[in-house]
């Protein structure tokens, strides 16, 4: 019986452990092989101490010291600084400026379908995580997994002392009461301030609606962080892969 030349032997047999590890870029072989007899690294929820153990990587899902590694070379997992006035759809039907502008060469010469992970609305710039891992990005949008989203808004100055504390105790608004995780005066300057908000709801234009709720209507949005994945000093309108650290935080947070 003659073999299917379109088969992959390596898929079917699968590729060893330690070979996996190395490729992914977690340790040369040698250290990755020391790294399974400490017991530290885990396949499909088990933990791994035999050495050659054999694995498909396309469909396993492997944890070391509990944290994810994406194994599979066609996932993505990328980290857009939106620029205001951008749209978070992947096309537009009026011709506006959006996200898929962005990626249009990656989605076309590759075929990959891409999701933005929640949206900016256009005034907010700022962090937007776009992937083709569909279950990551529906967990890290989905209310239940209770998500951390960083904001940097500037506000008319200066600021209470007490708008944080009545952020935090909760705001009622028209579709239900929210509060926040976290608040803090970044710096104050003459008539303006910025303050930092961590919020887990993804309620539409949520920070904006909580400042102006407490008197102090936003002039400018920033998302900075989700799920402590960091905007950092990317410029505005760059496109960059996340590290294999942020990625392992990303499926941390949704507990994959």
């Amino acid at each position: 019986m003659s073999s299917d030349p379109r088969r992959n032997p390596a898929a079917d047999e699968g590729v060893r452990l330690q070979k996996v590890l190395a490729q992914a870029g977690i340790a040369s072989r040698r250290a990755s092989e020391e790294l399974i007899a400490e017991g530290r690294v885990s396949v499909d929820g088990e933990v791994v101490r035999e050495q050659g153990r054999r694995v498909n990587p396309d469909t396993a899902v492997i944890h070391v010291d509990g944290s994810r590694v994406v194994v599979r070379d066609d996932v993505l997992h990328l980290l857009l600084n939106k620029p205001r006035g951008v749209h978070s759809t992947m096309s537009d039907e009026m011709g506006r400026p959006c996200v898929g502008d962005y990626v249009k060469e990656r989605t076309e010469t590759g075929g990959t379908r891409l999701f933005h992970v929640g949206r900016l609305d256009a005034d907010t710039e700022g962090l937007l995580l776009l992937t083709n891992d569909g279950e990551l990005a529906h967990r890290l949008m989905h209310p239940s997994y209770n998500v951390l989203k960083t904001y940097l808004a500037e506000v008319p100055g200066p600021v209470a002392k007490d708008v944080g504390k009545r952020l935090k105790a909760g705001i009622e608004l028209e579709d239900g009461p929210i509060k926040v995780d976290a608040f803090r005066l970044v710096d104050a300057m003459p008539g303006k301030a910025l303050v930092e908000v961590v919020v887990h709801e993804g309620r539409k234009h949520v920070v904006r609606r909580l400042l102006e709720e407490v008197g102090y209507p936003v002039q400018r949005l920033v998302r900075t962080e989700l799920a402590g994945v960091q905007l950092g000093n990317q410029r505005p309108g760059s496109l960059r892969k996340l590290n294999r650290n942020e990625v392992a935080l990303l499926y941390k947070a949704v507990g994959l």
